[in-house]
């Protein structure tokens, strides 16, 4: 899309995307902060970076930037390079944002109910703000956009089916309760976006 003064009403403008990318990370950011206030996890590559980030102590910002690099070379193939530019963007502000966040808010524990719920709800929303302005946080997030735009499988039924994937592993590992209450905040996530994330609904693209 080339950068206009007044773009077509289906196209976002680059100060869009720039905006929409950061509202869609912080959302994202903020949602992982609730996760941790419950100890619990996702799915995904964010859920894989938790996983390891919890009984190691590393970085849940630079394990979830390492892991995303090698879906990278999909995108470029597939999805061009401004896409990937845009993916490469907001993956690194949300590791930034997810490790910066706790030295300016503290969130008190949380039953798992509240933290899995409020944490689906606010990542649901910011990837669909990432989505409608051409961007993920990587990972699976690119194999879904690639696969909707080129057989109409719905994005938010690919997340689930590697959200499952990661939930069995997780099952060896964490007690059922807390595999149970994740479970519900990635099936709330992926929910929201199988039900707007379509493109008879919304067509503005970048």
């Amino acid at each position: 899309m080339m950068l206009l003064d007044t773009p077509p009403a289906e196209s976002h403008t680059f100060a869009e995307d720039v905006h929409g990318i950061l509202i869609g990370t912080t959302l994202v950011a903020l949602a992982i902060q609730f996760l941790r206030a419950s100890e619990l996890f996702t799915g995904q590559i964010a859920g894989l970076s938790l996983i390891l980030s919890y009984p190691t102590g590393w970085s849940f910002g630079a394990t979830f930037f390492l892991l995303n690099l090698p879906f990278y070379w999909l995108a470029i193939r597939q999805l061009g390079w401004r896409f990937t530019v845009k993916n490469f963007c907001a993956v690194a502000l949300m590791s930034t944002m997810v490790d910066g966040l706790p030295y300016v808010l503290k969130i008190q524990p949380l039953h798992p109910a509240i933290g899995a719920s409020l944490f689906g709800i606010l990542a649901g929303m910011g990837l669909l703000s990432l989505f409608r302005h051409g961007a993920t946080l990587g990972g699976v997030g690119i194999v879904a956009l690639w696969l909707q735009d080129r057989n109409g499988f719905k994005a938010g039924h690919t997340q689930l089916l590697f959200d499952l994937g990661v939930f069995s592993i997780a099952l060896l590992l964490f007690p059922w309760t807390v595999v149970a209450w994740s479970l519900m905040g990635a099936v709330i996530l992926n929910g929201i976006v199988t039900i707007n994330h379509r493109r008879d609904r919304y067509i503005a693209r970048s």
